[in-house]
């Protein structure tokens, strides 16, 4: 039977209600994760963000051998834990020489390793695939609100310190010599970060969960050149990786943690190779027109 427009992108999230909490996930991740991954990105660290995304493991992993599989329990855990690897990566980073990349890679392997050894030792295999890739279309009313309160919260803290953490990402000592908080403004800034990795842990697990923080923003360097273009486009993309994934997860029975993910490494294969600043196509136009001039 050949389906229309209405059978291919309306009728899953019209019908089923797990659809609908699945999409609104999605739009709460994309609003908070985006502005996030577009300001890790400005800070050239997009690979902390992955590290930060592992350290959840470890304190969700003890919540889930506390109290099962308890959405608050693990949340709170997860957040524990990324915020104490985040305060020893960058302790460290301040009483030694170690650059704070290097001490936060230590610390997510330490993590992540202790992670899977305790979920491995009180779980099954098939509890440590659900903690690690999650499951957003089983997505409940309190995970619901967890993200939507974590979405709300983050875009009021940029908002309200928008210029202040604009200054930490592009030049830190500029702030310092005017007086700025700049250690105050990036401890700040990585507790937003963890926040919204644990939000996004409940949805598409540990290791999925920086999928659509980092994905959309180094995508949208392609597209858009100003902060708030480029967190405008990052926002964009991962809605449209969200509801894709979805559609793409209801229609072809594939996971729907993958197949988010997956649109949006397409998304930013899309914009490597054909984006309007940068990309593979505007470099070959720049090259063309410089030897016709």
């Amino acid at each position: 039977m050949t389906m229309g427009p209405y059978e291919i992108f309306l009728q899953p999230f019209v019908e089923f209600g797990f659809m609908r909490r699945a999409l609104v996930a999605c739009v709460a991740l994309a609003l908070g994760s985006a502005p996030m991954g577009t300001l890790l990105v400005l800070r050239r660290m997009s690979l902390m963000g992955d590290a930060m995304a592992h350290a959840v493991l470890p304190g969700a992993a003890i919540g889930f051998a506390l109290a099962g599989f308890s959405l608050p329990a693990m949340g709170a855990g997860g957040l524990a834990a990324a915020l104490l690897v985040a305060v020893l990566a960058g302790w460290v980073a301040q009483v030694t020489t170690q650059r704070e990349d290097a001490s936060f890679a230590a610390f997510y392997l330490i993590a992540l390793a202790a992670g899977v050894l305790i979920v491995s030792t009180h779980g099954s295999p098939v509890d440590l695939m659900h903690v690690l890739f999650g499951s957003i279309l089983a997505v409940d009313d309190t995970a619901l609100i967890t993200v939507a309160g974590v979405a709300s919260v983050t875009l009021l803290v940029v908002a309200a310190a928008y210029r202040p953490l604009l200054v930490a990402s592009v030049d830190p000592g500029f702030l310092r010599s005017v007086g700025g908080r700049e250690r105050a403004l990036h401890f700040v800034f990585l507790g937003l970060v963890v926040l919204n990795l644990v939000a996004g842990f409940q949805a598409l697990g540990t290791l999925m969960a920086v999928g659509l923080m980092m994905l959309p923003a180094t995508a949208a360097r392609f597209w858009a050149r100003e902060v708030w273009s480029l967190a405008a486009t990052a926002t964009a993309i991962a809605l449209f990786s969200g509801a894709g994934g979805l559609l793409l997860s209801y229609h072809l029975q594939l996971p729907s943690g993958p197949a988010i993910v997956l649109l949006a490494g397409a998304a930013y294969l899309v914009s490597l190779a054909a984006g309007r600043h940068d990309s593979l196509l505007a470099r070959r136009s720049a090259l063309h027109a410089h030897r016709v001039a």
